[in-house]
């Protein structure tokens, strides 16, 4: 054999090697970060005044919820119906997601199922078979009614589900049978929202091209913690979340994700008092910056959509509001930093 042949043979299987390890450890997530809201659905349909100031934050990206309602530990599950507000029934998610596509927006559609009496749906539990069964049944429809409309408009991700702890984990065959229905029937890309204490429950992972994350991790217990201290605690979620991509190939978004305006932004929000909580303008800024700083460059992170976003944009928010959307408040300044600018994602051998 010559020197050139051997020279040959000699780059491509070192070349080969390389591409292997590189494959490995390769980023799972390509291109521009998804950069984006999820919408408050109006009572009226008027998606293109929706979507007017979405450069106020620079989102690319806008998620569509269209909410179902059940009463608790029934089977029972309505949506679609006259009474809810316009921007929920497929009339009005079928106008978004055209208004989003006219302005040069991409679309996930994510459905949400609200239980009366509790809210949460990860709480949500039934007791029998028969009752599980006949669940299964109305939430397939649920689904597939709004899949339908995502597809025939060419939405780009569909969510399969929101937060649905305990059903995750009663009915693990369901949702993998749920996955690969929608598959077969969406050309988008698929993924389940797991609750951020839920998501090494979720059966369905190697079904869908997102692991999706409620991102309300409670790292600080500080009323406004530095960046400093909040990129610290970040860590070990981080840490878990890496693995869990590399486990199973897939990038993570976070299908939610966001802070109040409020003392204890980064605590577990679910355990305070809204309406009586201060209001702490600097504490969501830190809590926005310290998330970006730890993800934004990961290139396992595909993004995420932060909650949330009203339509009537002007009077939205603003400095004396204590809610979770950035709208007319500091915060807005530090979203648009980073939703407009390109990750620096490490290439291969750097």
């Amino acid at each position: 054999m010559n020197h050139l042949k051997l020279s040959i043979l000699v780059s491509a299987f070192i070349a080969t090697t390389l591409s292997g390890c590189y494959m490995q450890n390769a980023p799972v997530h390509l291109g521009q970060k998804i950069s984006g809201v999820s919408l408050v659905a109006g009572r009226e349909v008027s998606p293109e005044e929706e979507l007017e100031h979405l450069d106020s934050v620079g989102a690319k990206w806008v998620a569509i919820i269209p909410f179902a309602f059940a009463p608790g530990h029934s089977s029972e599950l309505h949506f679609n119906h006259s009474r809810q507000w316009g921007g929920e029934t497929t009339n009005g998610v079928a106008q978004q997601i055209v208004a989003a596509h006219n302005k040069g927006l991409k679309v996930m559609v994510k459905p949400h199922v609200w239980v009366r009496g509790d809210g949460w749906a990860g709480d949500f539990v039934l007791q029998t078979e028969e009752e599980w069964a006949t669940w299964e049944e109305n939430y397939l429809s649920y689904i597939m009614t709004y899949l339908k409309v995502a597809d025939s408009l060419n939405a780009e991700i569909f969510c399969i589900g929101t937060e649905f702890n305990q059903a995750i984990i009663h009915r693990p065959d369901f949702w993998v049978k749920l996955a690969t229905t929608c598959r077969a029937n969406f050309k988008g890309k698929l993924t389940y929202a797991a609750n951020w204490d839920n998501y090494m429950e979720v059966s369905c992972w190697e079904q869908v091209d997102y692991i999706g994350i409620d991102a309300y991790f409670p790292i600080s217990d500080e009323k406004t913690p530095s960046v400093k201290q909040l990129k610290k605690n970040w860590a070990e979620p981080k840490k878990s979340l890496e693995k869990l991509s590399q486990k199973f190939n897939r990038p993570i978004l976070f299908t939610e994700y966001g802070y109040r305006s409020a003392d204890y932004a980064a605590a577990k929000h679910w355990e305070l008092n809204e309406k009586e909580q201060p209001l702490n303008l600097q504490a969501q800024s830190n809590t926005y910056e310290a998330l970006f700083q730890s993800f934004w460059d990961e290139p396992w992170f595909s993004g995420g959509f932060l909650w949330k976003w009203y339509p009537d944009h002007p009077k939205a928010g603003g400095m004396e509001n204590n809610d979770y959307t950035p709208q007319n408040k500091p915060t807005e300044v530090v979203i648009k930093k980073w939703y407009t600018r390109e990750a620096n994602i490490p290439q291969a051998g750097n």
